[in-house]
Parts: structure tokens; C-alpha cells; sequence
């Protein structure tokens, strides 16, 4: 079942709205405006537009999309090039666009589907990213749980030996990876740790192959963990989110049910931070 997880707005009547306000259609928003956004988002998904083929993609007059147009160019947000008369959009959406990622921070962003996530797995919820050969863990979201994992921020685990690090290393390039694995030797911590390059490639392509991580007590005995990796606007892996938590719990027969969870976590935060839907 997929689960739906919360980014942080609630169900509570937000601070941003007339306290006597309704939610009827017509209310909450400007139609003229509302068109207005349709032309940018359509015109950003082009290399450039005609007037008239704009007005054809979006069912509207040619007279209503040039006064949008215009109004529009007023404020930098789409530009015009009378080589070809084409519409374009303009410098002033990067610059906005640049300033919404300046202020979206990987931690908060992650926090409400962490606490979903715990609450759906009934396991602690970690956000690590990648710091060399190492991930280091950013936030957890404890489980309730008497027995249960615990990676304070701060803490720091070699990659081959952690979900995190091997959901990392599954979307790096061949020469990324092989960089990382020419920083032999890998340290074995327990009988169960893949400690050589060809066991650490083979965990890749297993990762690769499934869409998730595993970390079955390679790192503690008695602990499993499933990662998944997190990327941001530009398709980049820049994070990866997990549970962990005993074998006992963490069970064989767990793991589809928990990697589902786990990789829905991970798609929502990716699409949070800016990243394809898909």
C-alpha cells in the first residue's frame, strides 16, 4: 500500500488566510492570475513560443495571452526575441526559483516524512548524506519502541557498511565507485560486512536491481537497515533515508512491506527538495 507522506503543512487552518475566510474555489483564487501562472509554466517548459502557438496550446485568445505576456515581461519573468518572435522565459523565474532552493533545507524538509515514516514502519527513521567515504546521519526520528537504533547527528559510518551508504554508492558512475573502493582496506565489522571491492559491487547491483538498500548486521550484529536514496532538483543523489531496527522486528518477511515505505519516504522528500515526480 502506498503510503502518503505529510511535507509539513498539517490540517490546520494556516497563518497566511483571513481568519473569517472560506475555502470555496472561487475565493481562494484569481482567475487572471491563475492564467497568468499557466502561460509561465507552460512557456517554461518550452526552448521558446510563438504567440500564436501559446495561445493554441492553452486554449486562450492570442489577446488574452499577449496582455499576460506583456504583463509578465514587465517583471522579468519572460522575455521576448524579435529575431524569431519568440516568447522565452526570462532571467527574473531563475532568480526567484534560485531563492527557493537557497531557503529549502534538506533537514526540514525531511522532518515531517521521517515522523510518517517511523509512524508507518514502526522503526527509526534516519537522514544521512554522503561526507567522503562516510555518511554522516543528520536527523533521526526514534521509534517508541524499548529496543530500536540510534544514530545521534554527528554520528559517522563507512559507507559499505550502512543502508545510507550503499543506496549512495548504487548512483554514483563506475569511476565514482571505483574511487570510493580504492580506499582499501574496507573495515569488517561484523562476520556479515561485505569487505571487499567485488562484495561492495555486488551489493551495488543488488541495490541497483531492487531500488533499495540493505544493511543486514553489517555494521551491528542484531541490526538490519533499509535505505533508498533522496535526489534533489537536478537529479543528483544528495541524501538517503532509512529504517532501522532489531532482526527480530526488521524480519526477512518484513522487508518488502518496510523497503515499500522506505522508498516512498524517499520519493516524497526527493519531490520535496525539487526533484521529478517520476
Amino acid at each position: 500500500m502506498t503510503q502518503v507522506f505529510d511535507t509539513g503543512t498539517g490540517g490546520r487552518r494556516g497563518r497566511g488566510r483571513p481568519r473569517d475566510w472560506t475555502e470555496k474555489a472561487d475565493q481562494t483564487t484569481i482567475k487572471a492570475l491563475d492564467r497568468a501562472m499557466e502561460v509561465l509554466e507552460h512557456l517554461s517548459t518550452t526552448q521558446g513560443a510563438s504567440l500564436s502557438s501559446l495561445a493554441a496550446d492553452l486554449d486562450q485568445s492570442p489577446a488574452t495571452v499577449y496582455r499576460i505576456l506583456m504583463t509578465l515581461q514587465a517583471r522579468g519573468l519572460v522575455e521576448f526575441d524579435p529575431a524569431d518572435q519568440t516568447w522565452q522565459i526570462g532571467a527574473r523565474a531563475f532568480i526567484i526559483g534560485a531563492r527557493y532552493l537557497r531557503r529549502t533545507s534538506l533537514v526540514e524538509r525531511a522532518r515531517p516524512i521521517m515522523r510518517t515514516l517511523m509512524r508507518v514502519t514502526g522503526e527509526t527513521a534516519n537522514l544521512g548524506v554522503r561526507r567522503g567515504g562516510q555518511v554522516l546521519f543528520l536527523s533521526q526520528v526514534e521509534t517508541h519502541e524499548s529496543i530500536r537504533a540510534f544514530f545521534p547527528p554527528g554520528t559517522l559510518s563507512p559507507l559499505h557498511a550502512s543502508g545510507i551508504g550503499k543506496a549512495l554508492l548504487a548512483e554514483m558512475t563506475e569511476a565514482q565507485l571505483a574511487d570510493v573502493l580504492s580506499d582499501a582496506p574496507l573495515e569488517r565489522f561484523t562476520e556479515f560486512t561485505s569487505a571487499t571491492p567485488d562484495a561492495v559491487r555486488a551489493e551495488v547491483a543488488a541495490t541497483r536491481a531492487k531500488g533499495y538498500a540493505l544493511d543486514a548486521e553489517e555494521k551491528t550484529l542484531g541490526m538490519r537497515c533499509i535505505a533508498a536514496a533522496v535526489f534533489d532538483h537536478t537529479g543528483e543523489a544528495v541524501a538517503g533515508i532509512s529504517v532501522s531496527g532489531p532482526v527480530s522486528r526488521v524480519a526477512h518477511d518484513q522487508i518488502d512491506r518496510l523497503s515499500t515505505s522506505v522508498m516512498d519516504a524517499a520519493r516524497a522528500l526527493s519531490v520535496a527538495l525539487g526533484a521529478s515526480a517520476r
